[in-house]
Parts: C-alpha cells; structure tokens; sequence
C-alpha cells in the first residue's frame, strides 16, 4: 500500500499542534463549591468545564456531561460540593501533541476534552471535540459523506410532560448528550447538557422537558453532505442538529462528537489529500508515508486502490475483514470479484460515466463476500489523476451499511406495517389511496374504498382477554388477505376497523360478488383457546368519483355506509347513499355533543311540579334534564335520552342528574316534597347501583325519603325477575318511594306487577292527550285506574294539559297530576315565583 500512494501524497499544510488551538479561558473553583456555583461560573465565561483545585493541585474536573449524574428530584441536590460529582482523573497532554493524536486520544478515553499543559507543565487551555472539527481542514472528505452514514443510533424522543429528572436520566442510560423534546401542539425542541447547567445555575426544580427545552429545533435531511452540516452548525453556533429521512421524519442526531467519530480524525482528512495530491515533492516525504499507511491500515471502512485498468494494487486490513478476502487474494483481481449480481449492466454503466467525467462516485451498492453472503455498502470512488491530469488510479472506500438499512426497514415498518397483523396501517393505507385516486383522476376509471367493521368483536376480548381478541384480528386479517385480488390493498386502521382499496373498479357488480365473498370467510368458525366463536362483518362501500373526489371522504363515505349496514342488521354489505349519510352524520354530530355535554357537566335539570289535582296542593316534583347545545340548539330528551341508552352513557346521565338534585336538595332551592328521578334498565342491572344511589345521597347528607325512583316498565324483564323483586324490596325498605313510569306503553306481567314493591303508577302521556273525547283512551285509563287501586297503588297522570282533561281524571277516581295546565318543567329558581299560581289553578272547578 505505501508503495502504490508514496507518489500521491502531499504535505499540503502544517498540521497544527493542540497548544496552537487550545481555549485559554480556563476556570477554576475549590473542592467545596456548591454545583449551582460551579454551573453559575460556567454560565458567565461561557466554558464547558470547570477545573477544580485544591492549594494549586489539580484534583478533578466538572463538566456538561458531569450534570447528567444528577438527581434532579433530590432536594438540596444544588448544594452539593463539587468534589462529590467531579470527574477524575483529568487526563492531560502537552502542548506540543499533534492535534491527530489528541483526536485519537480523546475516542480511547471517551471523553470530549482534554486539559493542555505549556511546556513547563502549567495549565495553557482546554482543548474539545468541537475545536478539531472546527479546525482540521478535512472539507474534500466532509463532501464525501453524508449525514446519514454518520448516524450511529436512532435518536432519543422524549415527551414535553416528561418530568426533567426522568428525562436526564434516559440520556444518561443511553450516554447521549441530547435529546429531542416532542411537543403535542407545537414545533420539536431539543434539550442537552448545556440547558442542564442553566437550570443547575438557576437552582429550579419541579420541571418537565418541555418547559427546558430550546426550540427551533435545527433540522437537515439525511442526504446532505457532512460539509454542510458542519457549515451549518458553524454560522447557527449550534452543537446539534436533528436529521431526518426522506419521509421527513426524524431519524438521528447529529453532533460534533457524532461527525469526528465518523471522519477518523485527520488522518482520512490526509489520505483524501494522498488519494488526490500530485506534489513531486512528497516522493522523499518517508513521515507522511508511514502517516498514510498508518491512516490506511487503522481505517475502519475498506480501502482498494486499481490501476487505471481497474485491477487491485493494494487493498487495507478493513477490506480483508469486510469482504472475506485476503490481501493475497485480492491482488491482481478486478473489484468485480465482489460483485453480487443485483446490478445490471446499466447500472455500471452510468457509474463509470460519472466516474470519468466528474472524478468521482458516491452511492449505495449490493456486493458479495467471500462466503457468498450479499450485503449493502456505501461506497465512494476516487478518480486519481497524474501530473499532466491524466487518469492513474482509483481509490474506493466503502462500509457496510448492512445496520443502517436494518434500523431503516424497522422504522419503515413501525411507520407504515400494523404490527399485529401485518397488513398496511392507516398512513400506509392513505398513502395507497393518494395514489389511487390520482391514477383514477389520470385515466378516467372508477376505484372503491371497502370499510369493515367486526361486528360484536368486544364479546371476544371481554369474554376470553385481549390475548384472544389478538389471534381474531391476526386470522381475520389472514382470510381478507386471501380473498382479495393482487393489486388490492388490505389494511387495519384501528381496532377491529379494515379497509380494502380497489384501484380500478368496471361496474358495481364486481364489487358486491367482492363483499359477498369477503363475507362468506366469517361463515366458518375461528378456533380460540380451544372453543369456537363466530364473528360476522359489517362492509360499508364507497366509490370515486361519485361518493368522493378525495381520500377524506371517501374513507368517511365508506364508513357512514358501514354503519348503515349495521343499523341494517350486521353482517351485511351497504352502498353509501347521500341521504343515509346525511342521517348518519347528524346522529354523529348529536352524539359529539352528548359526549361533550356529559364530559363538561352543561346538562342542566328542571323541576315539573306533582299535584293534587283536587286542592291544587304541591306533592312532589319530577326531575327532567334539559339540553341547550351552542350549535345544536335546543335537543329534545326524545332524540338523546335513547342515543345516551344506545351509546351506555345512561349511567353518566343519571348519575349527574342525581348529584344535581341532591345539592339542589341539600341547598334547599326546592319545596321539601319527595323529587322523582327516573332510571333506566340499565342503571338497574348494574350490580353497583344500589350502592352508587346511596353513597351519593350520602355526600350530601339526603334522605332516601326524598328521592323517588321511577322505572319503566322495560325494567320489569322477566329474565331478572328475582333479582329486580330483591333490589326493590331493598330500595323500598330504606325508604325510598317507587313508582311505574309511563305505564300502559309496555308489558308488565300483572301477576308479576302485583308482587313488587312499588308505590305508585303513573298514566303515559299518550293516553291523557285526547281525553276526554277519544273513547279508547278513555276506557283504557280507566282501567289502568281501576286496576291501581285494586293493588292499592297512587295513580298518577302526565300530561293534563286542559280543564277537562283534569276533571275527567278527578272523576274516574285519580287524584294526583302533573303537566303544562299546572306548569313546565321549570329551574329551581324559578319553583317559588310558581307556587302562588298553583291555587288559582286548582280553584276552577272541574268541567
């Protein structure tokens, strides 16, 4: 090797020397110094290190990355001497050291700066990493590589909640000595050691990453050329920049440390001036020969020079430990020895051409080793010209990029595969139909998106575990995979959620023989743990152009026909249709707003007065929850009182409801009469009802003698007949009153109505509504009477809206009412301005 570059090197300029470039801003402090003093010091000169001295004696040094070792959630850790956390020995060297060799020092001790001594042994300065980097003359390398081969590891992402200790902590585990701070709302920022030693300065506790973090973060693509990285970090004063791939996502961390462990000091830097010096005079240069061969020979990327006919002159120890090949064996061979035959001819081609025009190749390539293993290297070659210019070898460099191209294809999966089934995720997927739609739009076709939905998945997980939900998904991802065509794309985009892309579609048939077969793969039985369960799908179906011109919507499109399949009876296909989607989507809005009115506790209850309707005495009041949504308006308990029992937030409901009136009660904004609040069959299947009910009354100090309990009769199911008899002795033995709610509207099993412990029944609004003029009405109120009082129970009518109506019920033997001819449900304030009115009311005499 020395014999083949002995007529290329060049001594170019005199290496400098580590004295020549050594800070001279050297700070001291004692053994005693408090750390936040110490960190104050640093602030203020602006160093990264501060010696500490005792009488004279160098006895240890504290630095940026010393700050690590700190528990940031210890009390009075601030206070803490700095001998406690100093590092030491400090390793020293002369002033006279070359800077190649303090370089090289510095990778073998693993450390980032170095204290430098004049020649009578007295501290001159600091030299660090980020002093050779900024003075080797290393550029016509920097130019060769780019950013990412000198990415080591992924870079670590932290959340902006993260508590600072935990945060410091992952950066020591990992010997990092940055990391990037992800926001939720808001650009990346980054926090390093040098932030540790303000916030040490400043003595602050308490913080999470985010509240330390410097923003902008400074961001540069993977393939740029370390030259300009440097240039970069340079004009910003900036010692890190975050690097990302072609996806714009982040992918590494870049750093002075970073770019001098990659470029190998500069040594490389002075065989990249021998691969290309033509200087005569180096020929009786024997010092920089044996540089040469030594920066060769410790290179850790392969080295092969070629003659200009392209057979090898001399290759480096990396090269043998790289390929396979001895220096023996490679000697007098052609590089295409190497070759792995994943490279056409083509391909060669247009390196050569670049080659020879431009001097130089850089780029990604697939070769053989010895024992016939493929793997992937990034090489760069050399065009090595003679005095007259003309063309006399090659120099080509390369390293295995086999780690690199792994941690690639992982991220590329955790980005775009779902990682329980292996399909396409919903990036990966949107991706897809991006493409789809432009290829549609370009050639005039139709394409459609399928929407799945597993129907009843929940029984699964809650049934056998999570574990088992898992192995479903796993096989219902395997039977659509091998039910749709190639060129079909299948993918999971969340939970039990499937989408399928067909990119070209001739006519609506195809698609419903498509949906028929995708549903025919649930007929069989999917085998878990040992016992057979049956899952069925719901499709929805959504076509381009006609339901959608973009992604968005034919994706929501296609889900609001799913849901119309659903509402059709599961396990089934649905074409979307605009109106459908038009019902769906404002049930969808109803449903927002719910979600949000419950979270954010803006449902507010009213009181509808009970009377006696002969007197016109106040008896007892009925809790009623009103809505007033800000872009809804007002919502009927019609339309959300069924969607808050369809979507199980009924016990949300009632529960505020209840915690309402219990302060409206403890309060005492209402009359002291029983208030009634209804209860649905869910809340009374619930195992924790009972004990939810009384722990509220409890807190605010109310008596079960308030509170009325009024069921309807959909409670009264025969298949908990027992358990519903017991739950409303109980009730009814703690004094609770219990009354039948809209009674007459369902089927109550008489035998079984005559054993429960109720109180009261109350007349459904629909059969006062037309009394007394409509006959059936009136003979089924009537008898609705006539059987109360034979159970010895209070009837009670709803609705009595007319002077007629009222002495219809007086007459027929009910005494007790409610409804707008006494008043609406009104606000507790409202309750008192009422009640004078109520006597005027019950005074007219009955018609």
């Amino acid at each position: 090797m020395q014999d083949v570059l002995g007529p290329l090197l060049n001594l170019g300029q005199t290496e400098p020397t580590v004295g020549e470039l050594a800070s001279r801003n050297i700070i001291s402090c004692p053994p005693h110094t408090p750390i936040c003093d110490v960190a104050r010091l640093m602030q203020t000169h602006s160093v990264s290190c501060v010696l500490v001295m005792e009488e004279e004696r160098i006895v240890g040094i504290w630095t940026e990355s010393d700050a690590k070792v700190i528990d940031f959630q210890s009390p009075g850790i601030y206070q803490t001497p700095v001998a406690e956390l100093m590092s030491c020995p400090v390793i020293q060297v002369n002033c006279d050291m070359m800077l190649n060799d303090a370089a090289s020092l510095m990778l073998q001790k693993r450390i980032r700066r170095l204290l430098v001594l004049d020649k009578l042994q007295r501290p001159l300065g600091i030299l660090t990493q980020t002093d050779i980097v900024r003075q080797q003359r290393i550029e016509f390398y920097l130019s060769l590589r780019d950013v990412g081969s000198s990415l080591n590891r992924p870079p670590l992402i932290l959340n902006a909640a993260l508590p600072l200790a935990d945060g410091v902590a992952a950066m020591r585990q990992q010997g990092l000595d940055a990391a990037i701070v992800m926001f939720a709302d808001g650009p990346a920022g980054i926090v390093s050691e040098r932030d540790l030693i303000h916030i040490i300065a400043d003595g602050k506790t308490g913080l999470n990453l985010g509240s330390v973090a410097a923003k902008p973060l400074l961001t540069v693509s993977k393939s740029c050329t370390l030259l300009q990285a440097v240039e970069l970090l340079k004009k910003q004063n900036f010692r890190h920049l975050a690097v990302c791939d072609e996806l714009e996502q982040l992918c590494g961390l870049l750093s002075f440390s970073d770019i001098l462990l990659n470029v190998e000091h500069t040594y490389v830097e002075q065989l990249k001036q021998a691969l290309r010096a033509r200087d005569a005079a180096l020929r009786t240069s024997t010092d920089y020969l044996r540089l040469a061969q030594k920066v060769i020979d410790a290179s850790l990327d392969g080295i092969m020079i070629t003659n200009v006919d392209g057979v090898i002159e001399s290759v480096n120890p990396s090269f043998s430990i790289l390929t396979g090949y001895s220096a023996e064996e490679a000697v007098g061979q052609k590089p295409d020895l190497l070759s792995s035959g994943l490279h056409d001819e083509r391909f060669y081609q247009e390196m050569w051409e670049t080659l020879l025009s431009q001097g130089l190749w850089q780029g990604e390539i697939w070769n053989k080793r010895k024992n016939g293993e493929i793997y992937p290297q990034w090489l760069s070659i050399t065009a090595i010209r003679g005095e007259q210019g003309e063309i006399c070898q090659f120099a080509g460099i390369f390293s295995d990029i086999s780690e690199r191209k792994r941690q690639e294809k992982q991220i590329h999966q955790l980005a775009y595969i779902d990682e329980l089934t292996g399909l396409a995720n919903r990036r990966l997927f949107m991706d897809r139909l991006h493409l789809g739609i432009a290829n549609a739009h370009r050639h005039h076709h139709k394409m459609a998106v399928l929407f799945l939905d597993l129907d009843l998945f929940k029984r699964i997980n809650d049934t056998l575990g999570h574990q088992a939900g898992d192995q479903a998904l796993k096989e219902v991802a395997r039977r659509l995979t091998s039910t749709v065509r190639e060129g079909e794309s299948v993918a999971r985009i969340g939970g039990d959620e499937f989408t399928i892309l067909i990119p070209e579609v001739d006519q609506a048939r195809s698609l419903e023989c498509l949906a028929k077969r995708l549903i025919e793969q649930f007929d069989l039985s999917f085998r878990i743990k040992g016992q057979d369960f049956f899952l069925t799908t719901s499709i929805g179906i959504s076509l381009y152009p006609k339901d959608g011109q973009g992604s968005e919507q034919l994706i929501k499109h296609a889900d609001l026909a799913m849901y119309q399949a659903k509402s059709a009876g599961r396990n089934q296909y649905c074409f979307y249709q605009a109106s459908a989607g038009q019902q769906t989507a404002d049930e969808l809005r109803l449903e927002q707003g719910l979600r949000h009115a419950l979270q954010n506790q803006v449902l507010k209850v009213f009181y509808q007065p009970k009377v006696e309707l002969l007197s016109g005495r106040l008896i007892g009041l009925e809790a009623l929850v009103r809505w007033r949504d800000a872009e809804l308006g007002q919502v009927s308990p019609k339309d959300f009182i069924p969607l808050a029992e369809k979507l199980g937030l009924i016990g949300t409901l009632s529960e505020q409801v209840l915690q309402t009136v219990s302060q409206d009660i403890q309060k005492g904004s209402l009359p002291q009469v029983p208030v009634s609040i209804n209860i649905s069959a869910l809340q009374l299947a619930a195992p924790d009802f009972s004990h939810k009910l009384l722990a509220t009354l409890r807190q605010y100090a109310v008596s079960p003698q308030s509170i009325e309990l009024e069921l309807t009769e959909s409670c009264l199911i025969p298949e908990q007949a027992d358990a519903t008899l017991n739950l409303l002795t109980k009730l009814r033995s703690l004094g609770f009153r219990l009354s039948i709610d809209d009674f007459g509207t369902g089927y109550s099993s008489l035998s079984y109505l005559r054993r429960l412990p109720i109180n009261a029944l109350k007349i459904d609004r629909s059969f006062i509504l037309e009394l007394p003029h409509n006959n059936e009405d009136n003979q089924i109120t009537l008898a609705i009477i006539a059987m109360a009082k034979a159970l010895k129970l209070e009837v009670i009518a709803e609705g009595i809206e007319t002077p007629a109506q009222r002495a219809f019920l007086l007459q027929a033997g009910c005494h007790t009412g409610q409804g707008f001819l006494y008043s609406e449900a009104l606000a507790p304030d409202k309750l008192n301005d009422w009640l004078p009115d109520l006597v005027n009311i019950s005074l007219q005499k009955p018609l």
